[in-house]
């Protein structure tokens, strides 16, 4: 077998790409709370055998995006009401104390901008994608800043359901502008060395995923649970997307 090239990534295995790809599709609502999940057709639609698909379901179950209710199937997990809050309660815990040890330069105000822009440019494309994907640079650099990089590790282990109600928020709830404003306040705040207001900004934006979920949850209850998983039958929730 040929080495791979000195300071390349290794190659993901089969398993790891199709449970890599699976997991993008759930937590981007590409496969939608209460979707059934087929092997074989994930297999055929993929590429790969029913062996990788199947062995990527039993982690995702772990993880807790894919229920197995016996004699009917396989499905995305509703949005567990649970696990978002434990998420936020992480995440909230590390990235408003790693501000007080962020070293504010005119360098790192000037890239925090620079995304925020890039931010503003994609909620006038209408690019949800990007932006969420701009949404995570923001918050892995402020990370980065205070010298706990390495924490965004933890932080994104933990948010996959957090992450799928973020997601619904913006299809649904809380207008894109208003994030970047709330981003806006924080920067705002760093480059004037105002850790406080930095802070009660970032609590403030961190914890608005609670009130949109509550405003989803009163119109779309069947995409959520509360720890006790309903038993479905064999249909497609409608796609989000």
């Amino acid at each position: 077998m040929a080495r791979e090239k000195h300071g390349a990534a290794p190659r993901l295995s089969v398993r790891d790409q199709t449970l890599e790809t699976l997991r993008r599709r759930i937590i981007s609502l590409q496969l939608p709370p209460g979707e059934p999940l087929s092997e074989n057709e994930l297999a055929q639609e993929l590429g790969v055998s029913r062996t990788p698909v199947r062995e990527s379901l039993i982690l995702l179950r772990e993880e807790g995006l894919v229920q197995v209710f016996p004699q009917i199937g396989s499905f995305v997990s509703l949005v567990d009401l649970g696990r978002v809050s434990e998420a936020q309660f992480v995440r909230e815990a590390i990235e408003c104390a790693s501000l007080r040890d962020l070293a504010v330069d005119s360098a790192g105000i000037a890239g925090l901008r620079e995304i925020l822009k890039a931010q503003s440019d994609a909620d006038a494309a209408g690019d949800v994608e990007e932006f969420f994907r701009l949404d995570e640079d923001f918050h892995r650099e402020l990370l980065r800043l205070a010298g706990h990089e390495s924490a965004w590790a933890a932080v994104n282990s933990a948010k996959a359901h957090l992450d799928r109600a973020r997601r619904l928020s913006l299809l649904d709830t809380r207008p894109v502008a208003t994030l970047i404003e709330q981003h806006t306040a924080v920067v705002d705040a760093l480059e004037t060395n105002n850790l406080n207001d930095a802070d009660s900004s970032l609590r403030v934006h961190l914890r608005g995923v609670f009130e949109d979920v509550q405003r989803i949850q009163e119109s779309t209850p069947e995409l959520f649970s509360d720890g006790a998983a309903p038993r479905p039958g064999r249909r497609s929730v409608a796609r989000l997307t």
